[in-house]
């Protein structure tokens, strides 16, 4: 297992006294990152669950499918 290294704190930078931007260490904004989709995720499956669940016959589905070579 990997040990954890220090990272280095958020750089803020600045534009007429007004923080514009922040410069983030490039493992912590992968981090963020992943985050955003896990949340993203969790949200599309709780709407995918709202919906009522549609099932079809496994003839009519294998009628259907047409695999991509």
């Amino acid at each position: 297992m990997k040990g954890k290294t220090k990272r280095k704190a958020p750089e803020f930078v600045f534009k007429e006294g007004r923080p514009t931007a922040v410069i983030l260490d490039i493992d912590e904004y992968r981090e963020i990152l992943e985050r955003l989709e896990d949340i993203e995720d969790l949200r599309m499956l709780e709407q995918m669950r709202q919906k009522p669940l549609k099932f079809k016959k496994l003839e009519n589905f294998l009628q259907e499918y047409q695999p991509s070579a």
